[in-house]
């Protein structure tokens, strides 16, 4: 838990020097809510229609767009490498990036959901889907965007590898949390949906940070 909490100080202190990894992201979500508006009309009735596919795809495309670099400094200067080699515990390491990860990508999602609702002119209902499926969902695109970004990391380019590694990952999430608003929209029950996309995230917690370690390893030897 020590180790843990120093990997999580240090990986915050990265993130307040280096503000665009976290900031790009969120600055594509808001980019990209404000341009469908503009491109297809201010009718009220046809943005409720289009708005669980707006919100989930804006949101998987800005969770990707930060996890190229997520091990891409560690791995060029050494850092993984040393931690493997020391027998250090690399998976405090990979914890904090995952926790990190979340904390910079999907949290701001979530506290911009009522900015969401008012774009895109969602009812209570609806809006309230949107903010329980982005709590459950966030964290499962964070898992899985790093875990891409590990399986990646000694690539040149890697980009374009970890989207296509990555977004055939993102469907069911997209297919589950999309539907809930779709449902909540039209006054129907969503709790299935919602415990679905509980079962997601409790399988990719128990897998991924494991996965992500193996991976890391062997990208080092």
């Amino acid at each position: 838990m020590v180790k843990l909490g120093v990997f999580i100080q240090r990986e915050l202190r990265l993130l307040a020097r280096q503000k665009a990894d976290w900031l790009n992201p969120v600055l594509f979500f808001i980019i990209v809510l404000c341009l469908f508006p503009l491109g297809v009309g201010p009718e009220p009735n046809l943005l409720r229609l289009m708005a669980p596919g707006i919100v989930w795809i804006a949101a998987l495309l800005s969770v990707l767009l930060a996890a190229e670099r997520l091990f891409k400094d560690d791995y060029r200067n050494g850092v993984i490498e040393q931690l493997v080699a020391a027998r250090q515990p690399l998976l405090s390491f990979v914890l904090a990036k995952l926790v990190t990860n979340w904390l910079s990508t999907g949290l701001p999602l979530v506290l911009l959901s009522p900015l969401v609702a008012l774009l895109l002119n969602l009812e209570t209902p609806a809006f309230v889907a949107l903010l329980l499926t982005l709590l459950l969902g966030t964290p499962l695109l964070s898992l899985l965007s790093v875990l891409g970004a590990a399986l990646t990391v000694s690539a040149d380019k890697g980009g374009i590898l970890l989207a296509l590694l990555i977004l055939p990952l993102y469907i069911p999430l997209l297919i589950f949390a999309s539907a809930a608003m779709e449902a909540a929209t039209m006054a129907l029950p969503y709790h299935g949906q919602l415990a679905i996309m509980l079962a997601m995230l409790l399988f990719a917690l128990a897998l991924v940070p494991l996965a992500v370690l193996s991976a890391l390893k062997l990208n080092v030897s």
